[in-house]
């Protein structure tokens, strides 16, 4: 176990960002989209935060494959998916459980696999299990979610089936966004990829298909009542915003509003305030260019008609994960954002007042290891997985 202390990064030179200058910031780099300018102040490049929090960094568990998500349980327990297709738990003292049985058959190619999991609202009287994966289809795969009931010895799902399948089927490897998360309201909140190829990208936009969207669906897999386009000729119902071009972390606040952090391409990780009926943007607004360096064609960085994110990245977090703490655990923390963060490396804990991100901090950086989920547990500790072939479970505690 080793015990850390919050610490600021040294001020660093803002590059492009609309900031006070005696507002230092995390990031000097020049962002990669060259001439893109943020559309109002701390929409980028927010202030260097520091809180002068203690905490311990405790290895739960090792030697997972490439863990995806992970969810504790009421007993301090944790399920945690890996994406080659197996769902285990992990013990509260990190004993590594067998994986369980009567998964359906996920498809590991590229991004693909076994993705999120989440516990019912009820979980504690119906012991129900959702997640989400990636499913074989004919002409290709598409993200899917299941539902089971984890068996009272915990060591298999029961009554087991697939409750919602994203279409159109498409055969591709990457872009299967995938974060499952219950609202206030008691239903699921599903959020999918474009799957990446340009010749996909359009059905971020299109309303016949459920490819870079969130969705919001009944607890049994159907759109869920009140949903804006239900009724409308040619729109999926499921629909709740469009416009995404990979959602991979999404959390309700305090306050019951959704909050999605997403890919962008080579520049651009957007965060958003997800709101009923609302256009995102993607392909035809959004931060940075094409991973080739060239512009991302017919792209401008704020369209009317178009939600602007509440914050963005440039150069990318690349994010993964997302959770509000309750300031439980750490009461300086209530109230605050933690994102994953894969291509840095490390865990962003945001700032936020009313709808705008007011700072910025960077945890764990010196461990230089790929953080693809966060979570809270019911003791208000975090718990993270990091995403490598040899993948740990961390959790981080008010240092004693």
């Amino acid at each position: 176990m080793s015990a850390l202390r919050l610490v600021a990064l040294a001020p660093l030179a803002l590059a492009g960002s609309v900031l006070a200058a005696n507002c230092p910031t995390l990031e000097s780099r020049h962002p990669e989209g060259r001439g893109q300018k943020p559309a109002f102040e701390g929409q980028t490049r927010a202030c260097a935060t520091k809180s002068d929090v203690a905490f311990e960094v405790t290895v739960v568990a090792k030697g997972l494959e490439h863990p995806w998500a992970v969810e504790p349980l009421p007993n301090g327990d944790l399920l945690v998916t890996e994406r080659p297709g197996r769902m285990r738990i992990v013990s509260a003292s990190g004993q590594v459980g067998e994986p369980l049985a009567n998964l359906p058959q996920v498809q590991a190619r590229g991004q693909g696999g076994l993705l999120d999991v989440a516990l019912s609202p009820t979980f504690g009287s119906d012991r129900t299990v959702y997640w989400a994966f990636t499913e074989p289809r004919e002409g290709g795969n598409a993200t899917s979610v299941a539902r089971g009931v984890l068996s009272r010895d915990s060591k298999s799902l029961e009554q087991v089936r697939v409750i919602f399948q994203a279409l159109p089927a498409y055969d591709g490897t990457h872009h299967f966004g995938s974060r499952l998360a219950f609202g206030p309201d008691g239903m699921l909140y599903v959020t999918t990829g474009d799957r990446s190829d340009r010749v996909m990208r359009p059905h971020a936009q299109r309303m016949d298909g459920h490819m870079g969207k969130t969705l919001r669906i009944t607890p049994e897999g159907k759109p869920a009542p009140g949903n804006p386009f239900t009724g409308q000729a040619g729109a999926k119902p499921e629909i709740w915003s469009l416009g995404h071009r990979n959602i991979q972390a999404a959390a309700f606040d305090a306050q019951g509003r959704y909050w999605t952090v997403e890919h962008g391409a080579r520049g651009g990780d957007e965060l958003n305030l997800v709101e009923k009926g609302k256009n995102y943007g993607w392909p035809l607004q959004t931060f940075g260019i094409e991973y080739s360096g060239a512009a991302i064609e017919g792209s401008q960085t704020d369209r009317a008609g178009m939600e602007r994110p509440v914050y963005y990245w440039d150069p990318v977090i690349a994010p993964a994960g997302a959770q509000f703490h309750s300031g439980t655990g750490f009461p300086a923390w209530k109230g605050n954002l933690f994102v994953g963060a894969l291509r840095e490396k490390r865990l962003v804990r945001l700032t936020i007042e009313g709808n705008r991100v007011t700072g910025e901090e960077h945890l764990l950086a010196d461990r230089g290891k790929r953080v693809r989920d966060v979570r809270e547990g019911r003791d208000g500790s975090l718990y993270l997985v990091t995403d490598e072939s040899s993948g740990e479970v961390w959790r981080i505690s008010p240092k004693r």
